[in-house]
C-alpha cells in the first residue's frame, strides 16, 4: 500500500509538470517554434545519456539498441514514433505560443478517445457500449464548437491524433521508456542539428551566460523529468488509476489558459467542453469497470 501511494504522489507530480509546461514555453516566445523544437530534442538526447550514465544502464542500454536493430518492424516503429513525438512536440510549443492553450488543452482532453479508436482500426479491438457513447458525446462536443465558432479545432486534434499515434507505435515497439526516448532523439538529433548549426546554435538575443540560455538548456530536463516520473509512478500503481490521473495534465492547461492568459472561454466553450467531459466521465468508469484492482 506505501508503494501505491508514493507511485500515486509520483505520477501527479509527474501530470502538473506537464499541465504547467505552458509556462515553460512562453518564456522562450521570441524565439521561433522550430527552433526551440530542435533545441529540446538535442538537450533531451544530452540529459538522456547522462541519466543512462547516472543510473549506470550503459550495458542494458547497449543490449536495447542491439535487439532493436535485430528487429527491423520495432526499429520501424520507433522512428515513426519518433517523428510523431517531434511533431506533437512542435504543435504544442505552436500552441502555446500562439495563445491556443485551451485548444492544447482539448487536445490532450480527447487524447484517450482519439487512442482507442486507433486500437480499434489497427487493433482489431472491439468497442462496448458505453465506448461508443463516448465517442457520440465527444463528437457532439466538437462540432458544437466547430458550427458556433466557425472553425474546427485542428490543433486540438492535431496533438490528440499525433500522441496517440505516438502511443500506439511505442506499444508495438515494446522498448523501455528510458530507452526509448533516447533512441527517439537519437534518431531525429540529425535534423535538429541541420536546422540550429546554420544559425550557430542560438538566435542572436541568447549569450553563453543569460536566463535565456539556461532556459534553452533546460529543454531536455523539462522533456525528461516528468517522463521518468510517469514511468516510475506507474509501475506502483493500477492502470485505472492512471487513466483516471491523466486528466490533470489538460485540466491545468485549461486553467491556465483561461486564467493567466485571458484566453477566450465562451458559452459554446463551455457547452462543448461538457459534452467531451461527459464523454470521457463515460470512457473513464468503463476503464475502470474493465481493468478492476489489477496492477499495470
Amino acid at each position: 500500500m506505501e508503494e501505491e501511494k508514493k507511485g500515486i504522489l509520483i505520477t501527479i507530480a509527474a501530470y502538473i509538470l506537464w499541465g504547467i509546461l505552458p509556462m515553460y514555453w512562453k518564456t522562450l516566445e521570441h524565439i521561433a517554434p522550430f527552433e526551440i523544437l530542435a533545441h529540446r530534442i538535442v538537450w533531451a538526447l544530452v540529459f538522456m545519456f547522462l541519466i543512462i550514465l547516472l543510473l549506470r544502464k550503459q550495458q542494458d542500454f547497449l543490449t536495447s539498441l542491439l535487439e532493436l536493430w535485430r528487429n527491423k518492424k520495432a526499429l520501424a516503429g520507433i522512428t515513426l514514433a519518433a517523428f510523431a513525438i517531434s511533431m506533437n512536440w512542435f504543435l504544442f510549443i505552436w500552441a502555446v505560443n500562439s495563445d491556443h492553450v485551451v485548444q492544447a488543452s482539448l487536445g490532450y482532453y480527447i487524447n484517450p478517445l482519439i487512442s482507442i479508436l486507433l486500437s480499434m482500426i489497427v487493433m482489431k479491438e472491439t468497442f462496448t457500449k458505453a465506448q461508443w457513447i463516448s465517442f457520440l458525446l465527444a463528437g457532439i462536443g466538437v462540432a458544437y464548437m466547430t458550427i458556433n465558432v466557425g472553425a474546427f479545432p485542428w490543433v486540438s486534434f492535431a496533438l490528440a491524433t499525433s500522441f496517440a499515434i505516438y502511443g500506439l507505435l511505442k506499444k508495438l515497439a515494446a522498448i523501455p521508456a528510458i530507452f526509448g526516448l533516447t533512441v527517439e532523439t537519437i534518431i531525429v538529433t540529425p535534423l535538429a542539428l541541420i536546422y540550429l548549426i546554420p544559425a550557430s546554435g542560438f538566435p542572436e538575443d541568447i549569450s553563453w551566460i543569460s536566463l535565456n540560455t539556461l532556459l534553452v538548456f533546460s529543454t531536455g530536463a523539462v522533456t525528461a523529468i516528468p517522463l521518468l516520473l510517469f514511468t516510475s509512478g506507474t509501475k506502483r500503481i493500477p492502470l485505472s488509476m492512471v487513466g483516471f490521473l491523466q486528466y490533470i495534465a489538460p485540466t491545468l492547461m485549461l486553467l491556465i489558459g483561461v486564467f493567466l492568459y485571458e484566453e477566450p472561454f465562451t458559452s459554446v466553450h463551455i457547452v462543448a467542453f461538457s459534452f467531451i467531459w461527459a464523454g470521457l466521465f463515460l470512457y473513464t468508469r468503463e476503464r475502470f469497470k474493465k481493468i478492476g484492482p489489477r496492477k499495470a
